[in-house]
């Protein structure tokens, strides 16, 4: 099969691979229909190098159809339409019955004393093949696959893969008082989810943030305050002056390690990057520093007493935080990956509504064949030809 493998810094590839097969009972095969391009894969072609072998296939915001299930697979039949969500749990252990998927005891990685595995991504997360393929190993299967319904485009659907349970627990952990504000950093398309689903679920002004024109003018369709972050040169003072002086009820970042305008961050990263391998990944774990401009201006930016909701992806060990500033603020904090199949049920009848009320069919930017994954990862890494969303499509 064709599939999109890591090959180095800023270079994927399109490779013929081994098909998958079945290894354990409770697997099956997905042939792959659509499949997302995710903010958190350019950490792996930017910044998290160290922890990937050339040949690793990348992905993990996948959909298709059952071709093959194991005999332990539960109700999953060859046939169904299923979106895949990128973290792998079993739905019967510790973690899970508690809404934590993503720290399911059963696939927990503990050889690098992380969380959940997920599809797609790096050796500390299990090195499980990805689903930017034609064909896709599902481990799990009698849990993890959501079934959908024939019929519509995969575009409304394939989200529920990554995007919008992330950005759905983003909102939910921020806290958002009914009718209160929230800003998010960082509109992408995960960014742009919290925004939409943070005025659906009551959130009277919502301002995002972000300084590449195409996503500022897409969230402003749905509805937010859009500021331009080179406009301003204290964004949390003009927060304040949108948010009574007082600053945002509630801030979520959707940006993560890689944010514009930190350049010790950015240097570090470049430095760590020209090391071999096994020493960059040791340097990563033990001393990594991550761009916090967007963290800092966070805390910033939200009142006293307010809750900071962190999705987008962090990866530092010795990052600076300003802890007097947190503690004065009393400030609330709640991170983490999402947990995907706990907000399954709370999404299903949005995601199916025929009048699409968080837009999904209207993320996406470019529809691309698989053979075009190296020229998509290279526009959305330099965030040209008004790239916003990016899927993947095998077999066409």
């Amino acid at each position: 099969m064709k599939a999109v493998t890591w090959q180095g810094k800023r270079e994927v590839s399109v490779d013929t691979v081994d098909d998958p097969r079945l290894i354990e009972p409770n697997d099956a095969i997905v042939r792959v229909t659509s499949t997302g391009i995710c903010g958190s894969d350019l950490h792996l072609y930017e910044v998290l190098g160290a922890f990937m072998e050339p040949g690793d296939i990348l992905g993990h915001e996948p959909m298709g159809v059952v071709e093959e299930v194991g005999p332990s697979a539960g109700e999953l039949k060859v046939g169904d339409r299923v979106v895949v969500p990128f973290n792998i749990s079993c739905g019967h252990c510790y973690m899970c019955d508690r809404g934590l998927q993503s720290q399911c005891e059963t696939t927990q990685v503990r050889a690098q004393g992380m969380g959940a595995a997920l599809l797609g991504y790096t050796k500390l997360y299990g090195q499980v093949p990805g689903g930017q393929a034609e064909y896709l190993r599902v481990p799990q299967a009698q849990y993890g696959p959501i079934v959908v319904p024939d019929g519509p485009p995969d575009e409304r659907f394939v989200y529920l893969s990554d995007v919008v349970p992330t950005a759905w627990q983003a909102v939910e952990y921020a806290a958002i008082p009914e009718g209160g504000s929230v800003v998010v950093f960082g509109l992408g398309p995960i960014g742009q989810m919290c925004a939409r689903i943070a005025a659906h679920r009551g959130a009277g002004t919502v301002i995002g943030v972000d300084l590449v024109h195409e996503r500022l003018t897409l969230a402003a369709r749905y509805g937010a305050v859009a500021l331009d972050l080179r406009d301003h040169e204290d964004i949390a003072t003009a927060i304040r002056d949108l948010t009574g002086g007082r600053g945002a009820d509630s801030v979520i970042d959707a940006v993560g390690m890689e944010a514009h305008g930190a350049p010790v961050g950015k240097i570090a990263h470049q430095l760590v990057g020209m090391l071999p391998g096994p020493i960059a990944a040791k340097v990563t774990e033990k001393a990594g520093i991550d761009r916090l401009s967007v963290l800092y201006a966070a805390i910033d930016s939200v009142r006293r007493g307010g809750t900071i909701s962190l999705s987008g992806v962090y990866g530092g060990a010795v990052d600076p935080l300003p802890m007097l500033t947190m503690f004065d603020k009393q400030i609330r904090l709640h991170m983490g990956q999402a947990n995907v199949r706990r907000w399954v049920d709370d999404l299903m009848p949005l995601i199916a509504d025929p009048a699409d009320p968080l837009g999904t069919e209207d993320l996406a930017t470019h529809r691309l064949p698989l053979e075009q994954a190296p020229h998509a990862y290279d526009i959305f890494q330099k965030k040209q030809d008004g790239a916003v969303k990016i899927l993947l499509r095998p077999g066409t």
